[in-house]
C-alpha cells in the first residue's frame, strides 16, 4: 500500500508539472500521462481490496477511508488541470497537487493491524467527549446564562428571555447529567487502556472482539452530544431524560462487550463494576427529577 501510495503521489506532480505553463503537452504525451495516472489509482484500489476482511473491519475501514482520500484528491486534481486556462500554474492547481501529496503521506500514519485501529478509535472518540464535557462544564461555569458569550443584538435589545436561563430544578437534573458525561469520559478511557495493555490482533475471534468494542464505543460520542444538546435553556427535561437513558444505555453494552472480551482479564473487572454503578446511579437520579413530567 505504501509503495502505490508513493507511485501515485509522484504521478500527480508528474501530471501538475507537465500543465504548469505552456506549451501544451502533446496528445501522445497526455494519453501516456493518463494511462499512468489510471495505473497507480488502479493500483491503490487493488491493494485495498486484497486487504482481507478477517484483518478487521476497523482497520479496513481506516484503510478505505485513507485510499478514498487519495483516489478524490487525483479527481480533484484532474478537474482543476481541465478547467483552468494554461496560462501559468493556478493557485488551485498548487493546492490540489498539495492535497494529493498529503493523502498520499497519510500511509505511514495508518495503523498497522486492528488492534492499533482500535486504539486510534478510541482516542478519537475519547477526545469527542473530552470536548463536550469541557464545553458543558464552561457553560455552567458562566452562571445563570450559558449564552453570555454571545453579544447583544442592537434590534432585539437585551436577553430579558427566560429561554437563556436554566431554573433550579433544571440546575439538579444537570448536576447528573453531568454525571453520566463524565462515566462516559471515565468508561472510554479504561476501556482504551485495556485495549492497548491486553488487545491483541493474533486470532479470528480476538480481531472480531476489538471490532465489537469499536462498534459499540464508537457511538458514545452521538449520544453524548445528543444529551449535552438537550441540555442547554430552554430544557425540555423529557428530552434530557429520553437523552440520557440512550447514553446510558450505549455505556452498559460498551462494559459488557468490554467485560466479554480478551481485553478484560479477571483483574481488569473491578473497574467494569464500578462504571456499571456509576452509570445506574445517575440514570436513577435523572430518573427521579423527572418522574412529574411522565
Amino acid at each position: 500500500l505504501g509503495q502505490t501510495f508513493k507511485v501515485t503521489s509522484q504521478e500527480a506532480t508528474k501530471l501538475s508539472l507537465a500543465f504548469s505553463r505552456p506549451p501544451l503537452t502533446s496528445a501522445e504525451d497526455c494519453q501516456k500521462l493518463s494511462e499512468d495516472v489510471q495505473n497507480a489509482i488502479l493500483a491503490v484500489a487493488t491493494v485495498y481490496y486484497w486487504l482481507p476482511k478477517g484483518q478487521g473491519t476497523t482497520l479496513r475501514k481506516m484503510v478505505r477511508d485513507a485510499t478514498t482520500e487519495v483516489v478524490e484528491g487525483m479527481i480533484q486534481l484532474t478537474e482543476t488541470i481541465l478547467s483552468a486556462p494554461l496560462e501559468s500554474l493556478s493557485q488551485e492547481q498548487l493546492i490540489s497537487t498539495g492535497g494529493v501529496w498529503e493523502a498520499c503521506e497519510q500511509v505511514s500514519n495508518l495503523p498497522r493491524d486492528n488492534q492499533a485501529a482500535v486504539v486510534s478509535t478510541l482516542t478519537a472518540c475519547l477526545g469527542v467527549v473530552k470536548d463536550a464535557l469541557e464545553e458543558m462544564e464552561h457553560a455552567l461555569v458562566e452562571g445563570q446564562d450559558p449564552y453570555s458569550d454571545i453579544m447583544e443584538d442592537e434590534e432585539l435589545g437585551f436577553r430579558g428571555n427566560r429561554d437563556t436561563y436554566w431554573s433550579e430544578a433544571d440546575r439538579k437534573l444537570l448536576s447528573s447529567c453531568m454525571g453520566l458525561m463524565k462515566a462516559s469520559k471515565a468508561c472510554l478511557k479504561k476501556v482504551l487502556s485495556v485495549v492497548k495493555a491486553y488487545g491483541k490482533a493474533d486470532s479470528p475471534e480476538q480481531i472480531a472482539q476489538l471490532d465489537d468494542v469499536a462498534d459499540i464505543a464508537n457511538e458514545i460520542s452521538p449520544s453524548v452530544d445528543e444529551l449535552a444538546l438537550s441540555m442547554y435553556p430552554p430544557m425540555n427535561q423529557l428530552a434530557v431524560r429520553l437523552n440520557a437513558a440512550r447514553l446510558a444505555s450505549v455505556l452498559k453494552k460498551v462494559l459488557e462487550i468490554t467485560k466479554a472480551s480478551h481485553v478484560c482479564p479477571p483483574s481488569e473487572e473491578g473497574w467494569v463494576q464500578f462504571l456499571t454503578g456509576a452509570v445506574d446511579h445517575n440514570m436513577n437520579k435523572i430518573k427521579n427529577f423527572t418522574q412529574h413530567q411522565i
